[in-house]
């Protein structure tokens, strides 16, 4: 049995239309679209929807995220990355997190993002002190049944943490040093090993939907025969490599500090570079490194309300489009930026860019940004085979946007509104794979009313455990911030808290 839209106003973000409406049906069979057309073959049997009044548009991909955060939403303000970092992602006196709970985190993550129109998360998953696979397979088992489509990571630091930013070890007390420097790392052998076990044992779950990918978390945060390890990985498995990337002034400084250069230049050297490389953020790279970067093929996760709420900086956008680097659009994580929607990434992008340059001419378009947020994306999580765009051939992963909505009055141009007007309030319908896992507002894979009731009952202890992990890294605050305000007041050449690059 086939599911067919009729009639309906359709953004195919194909090489033909691109983000322009065009009436068109669409034919659905065994999660795969195998017409799309004015008009497309429907017989009795077929389950019809129609789309009259309706706007289609492909799923959106939410290039970097971080599920694990998702219990800190809303807990922290006013902090830039590297001092966030203590909290959000903590030194010490962390203990590992019970993979029933992990899961109840993941469903409830996923039900947020698909309702927002998320169809595929690129998640970043990190388990503090240390990842294993019964909490692995609780994510994979919980966007299982959510329906999403996934990259679900293996992060890594397989460096003390205290050793991974300039100048830290050296101002703090020597007991905190040993205590940190005594903590058990993974090496890269294991890291290596975990991931080949993970490819064999995922593979193929839910149909393809659900995918392994390794994500080693920054060059200055593993060894680089890690790092060059994954990238060899990722390119044997088809799989994305995904790794934070000159996300802060810090970083920057952080590259020249420890290998005389810029962590680009530094990913290159040792062979951490591939059309399977997604770099998150990218904010501090210079004109060298973006041109590397496109000479590489690699691609750059965007992540603006993110970047903002942490006072990371703003990333280079048209300079990474007039190289030919291509992006995506991530949300970050739960606690850096507050919410996995989007609808408010998309309109940020399209926004944020408008007042680092002068030229209108060099501003975002709608059709630059929707395509971050679609095909871009799927490039980033190496899926630009299977969704991105609503071609025939290509998963039926869509969206169904009611036009007769405040949003969409007085109906002008529909793609504008889309990432202008629209926060998601006049989504209908989510198909993943032809399948409906939303339907008029409402998850119907899971029961969302018990996922949070069961929230409400263990948030008493989750938020005790939180007071008392941040109250032993707090001892970290000072120090970083002494070492936050150092970077913040050196030249790395770039000015990136502006978009301009530094006038000579």
């Amino acid at each position: 049995m086939a599911t067919v839209i009729l009639d309906a106003e359709v953004i195919t973000m194909d090489a033909h239309t691109g983000s322009t409406p065009v009436p068109r049906s669409i034919r659905i069979e065994d999660g795969v679209i195998t017409e799309i057309a004015r008009q497309v073959s429907v017989s009795d049997a077929d389950t019809v929807l129609n789309g009259q009044g309706r706007l289609v548009c492909p799923g959106f991909v939410n290039a970097h995220t971080h599920s694990w955060e998702y219990l800190a939403k809303g807990r922290y303000d006013n902090l830039p990355l590297e001092l966030w970092m203590l909290y959000s992602y903590p030194i010490l006196a962390q203990r590992p997190l019970p993979p029933e709970l992990v899961g109840l985190r993941s469903r409830l993550f996923a039900v947020e993002s698909v309702k927002s129109g998320v169809t595929t998360l690129v998640d970043d998953v990190l388990e503090t002190p240390g990842q294993d696979f019964d909490q692995l397979d609780a994510v994979f088992d919980a966007y299982d049944e959510v329906g999403v489509r996934a990259n679900i990571s293996g992060h890594v630091i397989n460096r003390p943490f205290i050793e991974t930013l300039p100048y830290v070890a050296d101002w703090l007390p020597e007991d905190i040093v040993r205590e940190v420097r005594g903590q058990a790392v993974p090496t890269a052998e294991e890291y290596l090993a975990f991931s080949t076990e993970a490819f064999r044992r995922y593979a193929g779950r839910a149909g393809g939907r659900l995918r392994y990918m390794v994500a080693p978390s920054g060059p200055q945060r593993c060894t680089d025969d890690l790092l060059a390890g994954a990238t060899e990985l990722a390119v044997r498995h088809g799989a994305e490599c995904h790794v934070h990337v000159l996300e802060t002034k810090t970083q920057a400084v952080t590259g020249r500090e420890f290998y005389g250069t810029t962590l680009v230049e530094h990913m290159r050297r040792i062979g951490a570079l591939s059309p399977n490389t997604t770099l998150a953020h990218g904010v501090w790279t210079t004109d060298s490194d973006i041109d590397t970067l496109a000479e590489f093929e690699v691609c750059v996760s965007h992540n603006p309300v993110s970047n903002l709420k942490l006072g990371s900086g703003i990333a280079p956008w048209r300079r990474y489009h007039d190289a030919g680097v291509t992006l995506g659009l991530g949300s970050d994580g739960c606690s850096s930026s507050d919410t996995p929607r989007l609808h408010d990434v998309i309109k940020a992008a399209a926004l944020l860019h408008k007042v680092t340059e002068p030229d209108p001419a060099s501003w975002p378009t709608v059709e630059e940004v929707l395509r971050a947020a679609t095909s871009g994306g799927a490039r980033t999580a190496q899926l630009q085979a299977d969704v991105g765009t609503l071609e025939a051939g290509k998963q039926a992963d869509l969206l169904i946007y009611d036009l007769e909505t405040l949003a969409f009055t007085p109906r002008n141009r529909a793609e504008l509104q889309l990432v202008y007007s629209e926060n998601g309030s006049s989504l209908r319908q989510v198909l993943v794979a032809g399948r409906v896992v939303v339907d008029e507002g409402r998850v119907i894979t899971v029961d969302e009313d018990a996922l949070l009731a069961q929230v409400r009952v263990l948030l008493p202890g989750i938020q005790r455990e939180q007071d008392r992990v941040e109250r032993r890294n707090a001892v970290f605050h000072e120090t970083f911030d002494r070492m936050y305000r150092e970077c913040a007041a050196q030249d790395v050449g770039v000015h990136r808290w502006s978009g301009e690059p530094v006038k000579p």
